[in-house]
């Protein structure tokens, strides 16, 4: 594989352009907004930047990952060539079945789809497609340049070649992918996210404070932050969404979304990306400051 397209520019879109940019691969970078690719490719040069103040990179191979990168409006020309597509947009059902309907018409018949979906069926995603045995999930983590980790998801209808080739092309990139099947979740959110839930209903309920249930967490099961400073930090209306994936897929109230979450993004607190959700944020801060709703 030479050319990937990568459809969505925001956080996801952009670490996974930056990553198989700097790998040598020839990127296609696609939104529809002029304005959010150009914020893309500003956020892509800080964080090769970082690297190259921290030495893992030089100057010439932060230009060259640039080099490598050309953005698109047009999604059909931004697929032209692609041999792999992974597609990063918002987590809805809808939009990426539509996206995928057209990615299926208009790609070459040796393109791999993939979506960076967290939770919805890639079985669901493929079925729309002509080519469900070449559609598969690529799961990557937040920060992208940084976590090792793809969960690369194989739909009821993924070829077992294509998922071999996706799981070398994921080692070509230096991360470690690991293979799971496609049931509501996948293994990580499956997990995660009834935990975070759970943290949500120990607030609810009156068991203890934000800093209280983070701090337990983080000093007693050596978790790297908090439940809910990682909720914030996921953005709550996509916990939200994940939950009610699981909540659908397998019927059992045991995935209910805890109504405190609802009634927060219901209200526009998505966390880090909104200023505030359990914690509120300040440009320029690194302060970790407990929202002023959620103080005794």
């Amino acid at each position: 594989m030479k050319h990937i397209s990568v459809i969505g520019s925001g956080t996801m879109g952009n670490g996974i352009a930056h990553v198989f940019a700097q790998k040598g691969y020839q990127v296609s970078l696609i939104d529809l907004s002029q304005d959010a690719l150009e914020r893309a490719i500003g956020t892509i040069s800080k964080n090769l930047d970082r690297q190259v103040s921290k030495e893992l990179i030089s100057e010439d191979e932060k230009s060259q990952a640039l080099a490598n990168i050309k953005t698109f409006t047009n999604l059909n020309d931004g697929v032209a060539d692609a041999d792999l597509v992974v597609e990063a947009a918002t987590e809805n059902v809808r939009i990426k079945l539509d996206i995928f309907r057209e990615l299926d018409s208009i790609c070459p018949e040796k393109t791999i789809l993939a979506t960076n979906t967290s939770s919805i069926s890639i079985t669901k995603i493929g079925a729309v497609t002509s080519r469900p045995d070449k559609v598969i999930g690529m799961h990557f983590m937040n920060p992208v340049p940084v976590m090792k980790l793809v969960e690369v998801i194989r739909g009821y209808a993924t070829s077992d070649e294509i998922t071999d080739r996706i799981m070398e092309l994921s080692r070509n990139l230096s991360k470690s992918p690991v293979e799971v099947n496609d049931y509501p979740g996948f293994v990580a959110n499956r997990i995660l996210m009834p935990m975070i839930n759970e943290a949500i209903y120990t607030l609810y309920e009156g068991v203890a404070g934000i800093e209280e249930i983070d701090t337990v967490m983080k000093l007693g099961m050596a978790h790297p932050m908090g439940p809910l400073q990682l909720a914030d930090f996921i953005g709550l209306d996509v916990c939200l969404s994940i939950l009610r994936v699981l909540h659908d897929g397998f019927g059992n109230p045991k995935y209910a979304p805890c109504p405190l979450l609802i009634n927060m993004v219901e209200a526009g607190y998505m966390g880090a990306k909104s200023g505030e959700g359990f914690y509120k944020y300040t440009k320029g801060s690194k302060d970790l400051v407990v929202s002023e709703r959620f103080k005794k």
